[in-house]
């Protein structure tokens, strides 16, 4: 693998407050692919600024086929998937040179990366933002739905980059309120029809009581937010609130689903 193998993938959709950030730190690659939904800020403008930017607009209908669409746009063997707000610091892409010249990556095709979490440009201590798999050879992959997200479904032997990428989400809280309530409608969906248990985090969910106070107190004291100040409470009380509202929806089909079987009676 080459860094000129490599071709960075963004979707955006009015990320206006974050895709300079995001694009300064990608001025290494010959070509970076830009998936816009129709953003109606300056998303397309700033985009412009940068010479190695490519920006194709596609409606956007859900996630899942916005980045397979993305994929298709990729001309070089591997492609690194990002979103607007994740910044790659300067230890990650020196990593991604070392990668270049090591022989390891022939046989590891995809790679998962980790991630600090940032708010008020704090580098939080502790976070329940998952690694996923971004960097990875595009003629072997795609993405598949999983409630409110996807997954990259891969065979192929996945490595871990040392080196985390920083997730600085600078847009509003309007925002993620408004992205949280689809969410939670989506992951509400995905558990009510999954018949196997799951892991622990979905069988607390499934339970609906015990998902929020445990999310607070997860983050809070074992993850030790607590150490973080406001930053580090304004992520617990945005990961509590995310539990209540697909505690909410979880809830809201558990009785509405129990006064069908009742009316039917």
């Amino acid at each position: 693998m080459n860094l000129s193998d490599i071709t960075p993938l963004v979707l955006t959709f009015n990320e206006g407050p974050n895709i300079v950030r995001c694009l300064e730190r990608l001025r290494w690659a010959e070509r970076v692919v830009v998936i816009d939904s129709g953003s109606s800020d300056n998303t397309a403008d700033l985009c412009g600024e940068f010479a190695n930017v490519e920006l194709i607009e596609r409606g956007f209908d859900n996630h899942t086929a916005q980045w397979n669409f993305g994929l298709d746009q990729i001309t070089t063997n591997w492609v690194l998937t990002l979103d607007a707000d994740y910044l790659l610091n300067d230890d990650f892409i020196a990593e991604l040179r070392i990668l270049e010249s090591s022989e390891s990556p022939c046989s590891v095709r995809a790679w998962s990366v980790g991630f600090h979490y940032v708010l008020a440009g704090k580098r939080l201590r502790g976070t329940l933002y998952p690694p996923r798999v971004a960097l990875f050879e595009v003629n072997t992959h795609r993405y598949e739905q999983d409630g409110h997200t996807q997954i990259l479904k891969t065979r192929d032997q996945t490595g871990l980059m040392r080196n985390r990428v920083d997730h600085d989400d600078r847009k509003p809280l309007s925002r993620w309120l408004d992205s949280q309530r689809k969410y939670a409608s989506l992951e509400a969906e995905k558990l009510s029809r999954e018949i196997s248990q799951g892991g622990v985090a979905d069988r607390l969910r499934k339970m609906i009581w015990p998902a929020a106070p445990a999310a607070f107190l997860y983050t809070l004291l074992i993850k030790g937010l607590i150490l973080d100040g406001w930053p580090g409470l304004f992520y617990v009380l945005q990961r509590t609130h995310a539990e209540i509202l697909l505690s909410l929806e979880l809830l809201d089909r558990r009785l509405n689903k129990q006064k069908g079987e009742s009316e039917d009676k």
